[in-house]
């Protein structure tokens, strides 16, 4: 149940209370009230009825020793009080009024229908007036609601939003209430957080700037060295650091926002083949192996799409990257037509992956790797507009799903 519901339901049931409690109150005053009229007026006239039969003159309503005079009032006679007793034990309810004059009961009644007729038609009243004073506050109720409800709904929206990464989400002030406070305290949160994520990328992006000359030279001395195993670690961990700070760079670049896409026509096929090509080249550069990485390509349709090619070879090369690093031989790349698969057989994406995304900084699977080449893809889908989608299939191993599909070119399927 929403908060709108739950608002409107408090309210038109506060309504409805009010309504039968201010009707309890009405009736019972008006009920009261009827009755001590009609008392007041049976003791006068049952006093000119005693008087009159004093002087032996009973009038037509007056009634002496009536067999029917009600037991209540008739115990009460004869204790020598005069009393009023309204009884409702015929059709027609009756007021009576009695007294006592030597050994002789003198009694009157008259009927209470006209009272009863009134306190009935009021009760109709007070009910038709009630149901409509709450139909009335239950639609008020949820107007007020509603709009309560859409603006704690915006400052969801908005918090989440700000959540997904979109740092500019700001909401507008309005009023002076509690939600006013609540939406300036989560524009103040964004704020805070945009701030600081500011400092941290232009911090991380400084020092990955700061190092890409030294790295560059490292590299440089590293292939100087005499032939030889510590020549090629030293070789193997500056290429490894000079890939880490490229890397950090892109990160930095992709933050700015500023990214252009090159649009051309081309073949997923071939541009798959291309990343492919790639990522075994640099595994044979790297140990030997070459040609020995197992990594297949798979083409179950193939499609032309207008995109930047240089960004969906980047995006591959660094999804069957981080396959051949945290899952296990063989890798497989499959097209089908607009969509890109690569599968694995190793032990599936961590379920943290699967839940926020690729998170950079943040160890993979096996607790290697700096969460950079699967953050960097995302990054490069997002500039094109691609989905990039990842799973653990039900037959095990882990699938990373590129969407091309938006960008397939019509009639170009080759």
């Amino acid at each position: 149940m929403g908060l709108r519901t739950k608002i409107g339901i408090a309210i038109a049931g506060t309504a409805a209370v009010v309504s039968v409690v201010i009707g309890l109150l009405v009736h019972h005053r008006t009920v009261e009230a009827q009755y001590t009229s009609a008392r007041s007026q049976a003791r006068d006239r049952l006093q000119t009825a005693v008087q009159d039969h004093a002087a032996g003159i009973d009038g037509d309503r007056t009634l002496i020793d009536p067999p029917d005079l009600p037991k209540p009032l008739a115990d009460a006679v004869r204790r020598g009080k005069w009393g009023s007793y309204l009884d409702w034990g015929g059709k027609v309810p009756q007021m009576w009024a009695a007294s006592v004059y030597r050994d002789e009961v003198v009694a009157l009644k008259r009927p209470y229908e006209r009272e009863a007729e009134t306190v009935r038609d009021l009760d109709r009243v007070l009910w038709i007036s009630g149901a409509i004073g709450t139909a009335l506050a239950c639609v008020a109720g949820l107007l007020v609601a509603t709009r309560l409800g859409r603006r704690l709904t915006a400052s969801a929206d908005t918090a989440q939003r700000i959540a997904d990464g979109d740092l500019t989400a700001r909401l507008p002030l309005r009023g002076q209430d509690e939600i006013t406070r609540l939406t300036a305290a989560v524009n103040t949160m964004a704020d805070a957080l945009a701030g600081r994520l500011r400092a941290e990328r232009e911090v991380t992006a400084n020092i990955a700037h700061e190092l890409r000359t030294p790295v560059a030279g490292m590299v440089t001395a590293a292939g100087l060295l005499p032939p030889g195993r510590p020549a090629e670690l030293v070789r193997e961990s500056a290429a490894r650091l000079r890939e880490l700070v490229d890397d950090v760079i892109e990160v930095a670049r992709l933050d700015g926002a500023g990214e252009e896409v090159r649009a051309e026509v081309c073949g997923v096929v071939e541009v798959v083949r291309r990343a492919v090509s790639g990522v075994r080249g640099v595994a044979g550069g790297a140990d030997g192996a070459g040609s020995g990485v197992r990594v297949e390509v798979e083409v179950v349709r193939d499609a032309f799409v207008e995109t930047d090619p240089r960004r969906v070879e980047r995006i591959l090369v660094n999804l069957v990257s981080n396959a051949l690093r945290h899952g296990r031989e063989p890798v497989v790349v499959e097209v089908d037509g607009g969509v890109v698969r690569v599968r694995d057989s190793g032990g599936g994406f961590p379920e943290g992956l699967l839940a926020g995304g690729p998170q950079r900084f943040r160890t993979g699977a096996e607790g290697t790797g700096l969460g950079l080449g699967l953050t960097i893809a995302v990054g490069q889908a997002e500039v094109l507009g691609a989905p990039l989608r990842f799973a653990n299939p039900d037959q095990g191993g882990a699938l990373a799903e590129l969407d091309l599909t938006g960008a397939v070119v019509r009639g170009g399927a080759g």
